[in-house]
């Protein structure tokens, strides 16, 4: 499951090649935190793990520090988050994740993605009950870590998957009301938390054909490519022949 989405991240991050739309991802969720929780990352966690985040990112202090002044200022627009879901050609389950200052665009622009490349924009809950929505949390791997040691802790946190990946780092995967837990849990022990952040994982995935890979592709081309849109999950089989 886990190992998986990583793959199916770094395809994501491939075709979006831009890092100013991953500054401008950080941004806007840095701006809510903030919102929601207050400037001071001592005391916001989840603030605390998206700095983390903008650095493994190497997003420039300034631009991190913009999105906290906006996020105290008196006169900043407010985001909302938003969950969007559908079904894109041949029965394939879309869920697309937003955060925009104006949901009356947003949902007019998702509906006309769907409706283009031959899709259906669903109610709410139409689609989210095929996926675990989780925190992964990605932490440096020491030789003094016991590993059995702490996949025993964690799993008394929710955990519901850890790996050690190719470059020596240990993917924690975990319930979403785990968030808090897993990071004090780290904190606590002094690991290194390199990032943070929530995903959705289908809980079954539906094979298709290259033909019909090729245009569920389009469809998710165009959601990515919306500054509103943040995430786009789906439950489509991985590609077996992708490198």
């Amino acid at each position: 499951m886990g190992r998986a989405f990583e793959y199916r991240k770094a395809r994501k991050l491939k075709r979006w090649g831009n890092m100013a739309r991953t500054f401008t991802k950080i941004g806007k969720e840095i701006e809510i935190a903030v919102k929601a929780g207050g400037p001071d990352p001592s005391g916001n966690t989840r603030l605390r793990v998206l700095l983390q985040n903008a650095k493994a990112e190497n997003m420039p202090k300034e631009n991190v520090e913009r999105a906290i002044k906006r996020a105290i200022s008196k006169d900043t627009t407010d985001y909302k988050e938003m969950v969007y879901e559908g079904y894109g050609p041949f029965g394939v389950a879309i869920l697309v994740e937003t955060a925009t200052d104006n949901t009356t665009r947003t949902v007019a622009n998702v509906r006309s993605y769907f409706n283009k490349c031959g899709g259906t924009l669903g109610t709410s809950g139409s689609v989210t009950f095929m996926f675990d929505h989780l925190c992964v949390f990605k932490t440096a791997n020491k030789e003094s870590i016991d590993l059995e040691e702490l996949e025993l802790d964690l799993i008394d946190l929710d955990l519901t998957e850890m790996f050690v990946d190719d470059d020596n780092v240990i993917n924690i995967y975990a319930k979403y009301e785990a968030f808090g837990a897993i990071q004090s849990y780290l904190d606590e022990h002094q690991m290194e938390i390199v990032s943070g952040e929530f995903v959705r994982i289908p809980t079954d995935t539906k094979e298709v054909t290259a033909e019909q890979r090729e245009a569920l592709n389009k469809l998710i081309e165009k959601l990515e490519e919306d500054d509103d849109v943040t995430n786009v999950y789906t439950t489509m089989a991985e590609d077996p022949d992708a490198e």
